[in-house]
């Protein structure tokens, strides 16, 4: 629910149960900016916030399905510095995410994560309603590749924000992060699925 904003105050929440969590991140974009429209607290700047106040175990953060419009020739500097691995749509094209989530399974161990997913990380033909589309992104099946690569990780808590009915007459948008929401439900640890 909400913009990406919401993710900020709930990593506090989760960090003062759990410590610093390593985080699964799908987006078009990294959320890592210091400061939009004059305000340092803004969709474009939550997981720059919790680097800020040490909510993240940044050696087990990656974002994947990063891609559109930047501010900067490096727009994906401040990530690698911190130490986040960050996955490229155009990485992603035309394959399986199920090698990659292997991969991030190793990463993240079996210390607390935490899922969060923007829902303009898939391409706007699957997903038109949303505040800031960008082209040329994952797919609906990728997105459960995600989602179902996660098993198994410690899971503390997801999101799954930018949704915006309005911009989709279809009600594809809606569809989807219902979906989303129920699979990331499905891998949260002890539940038992078929």
């Amino acid at each position: 629910g909400g913009d990406h904003t919401i993710t900020y105050p709930i990593l506090q929440a989760v960090a003062e149960k759990h410590g610093p969590v390593g985080l699964v991140h799908v987006d078009a974009h990294t959320d890592t900016g210091d400061r939009a429209l004059g305000e340092k607290i803004y969709h474009g700047t939550p997981f720059r916030r919790c680097v800020d106040e040490g909510l993240l175990d940044c050696s087990r953060v990656v974002q994947i399905g990063i891609r559109g419009s930047s501010y900067a020739p490096d727009p994906y500097r401040y990530c690698r510095e911190q130490g986040f691995r960050v996955v490229l749509a155009e990485d992603c094209w035309f394959k399986s995410l199920v090698p990659l989530m292997a991969e991030v399974r190793q990463q993240l161990g079996a210390k607390p994560v935490y899922i969060s997913f923007d829902i303009d990380g898939l391409d706007p033909a699957y997903a038109p309603g949303t505040g800031t589309p960008e082209i040329a992104g994952l797919t609906p099946s990728q997105a459960l590749e995600i989602i179902r690569g996660c098993k198994g990780l410690n899971i503390v808590g997801c999101d799954l924000v930018e949704v915006a009915p309005m911009y989709d007459v279809s009600g594809n948008t809606a569809l989807l992060g219902a979906n989303l929401l129920f699979e990331m439900l499905c891998v949260l640890p002890r539940v038992k699925t078929m």
